[in-house]
């Protein structure tokens, strides 16, 4: 299954990849986490999308397509792949569709944006593993610590409520779109969020008939 994962940032998208990805046995590709790696190291490609993530904006498309068509080519992923974060913008998904990267299913989490703030305000990273916590939905074992790697859990600067809200702007403009791009492929589902992870995932997984 070639999966396509769409909400606003917030929306469950990366949980619920994770548990896709066990469930499929196929890959998630992950544009945050793949960014956040380029960061982290310094490199070029890392340090020009640094400008842009920190101010809530979205990285330039030939930074992302790049990226993405690169970690596409990989063996891991001749079977199948789910897409978290990317496409987020019309253009993005025409020259995924144009270098030949075809979707089975786009699945859109809907949730309101009050949810969003007030869950992602709870959100908790541990910047050594990359493993996600929160405060209430999904909480460490050991308060401010990583259950995985031991490490001191951070509040992301783009979780901070005001980027958050600068980051739903742009959600609404440029990406929720994609939307009805995928609905006139006829590949667009849509899931509405529930009080649990687990819920969630049981309407996904109703949605997709897996």
């Amino acid at each position: 299954m070639k999966l396509v994962l769409l909400g606003a940032p917030g929306a469950g998208k990366g949980t619920q990849a994770e548990i896709l990805c066990k469930k499929l046995n196929i890959p998630t590709i992950s544009t945050g986490n793949i960014l956040r790696a380029a960061v982290a190291n310094g490199t070029p490609v890392g340090l020009k999308a640094k400008e842009y993530m920190d101010k809530g904006a979205l990285v330039p498309d030939d930074v992302i397509i790049g990226v993405i068509k690169e970690r596409l080519a990989e063996p891991d992923c001749k079977n199948g792949f789910i897409l978290d974060g990317v496409p987020r913008t019309i253009p993005q998904a025409q020259a995924l569709e144009d270098g030949g990267v075809h979707i089975d299913c786009a699945l859109s989490i809907e949730i309101a944006d009050e949810t969003i703030i007030e869950r992602m305000s709870g959100r908790r990273t541990c910047p050594a593993c990359g493993a996600s916590f929160h405060v209430v939905s999904n909480p460490p074992r050991k308060q401010g610590v990583c259950d995985a790697c031991g490490g001191e859990l951070t509040i992301r600067k783009d979780d901070a409520p005001e980027t958050v809200k600068a980051r739903l702007v742009t959600y609404h403009r440029e990406t929720e779109p994609l939307k009805d791009f995928y609905a006139k492929r006829g590949v667009l589902k849509t899931v509405d969020n529930r009080p649990s992870i687990e819920a969630t995932t049981q309407a996904i997984c109703e949605t997709l008939g897996i």
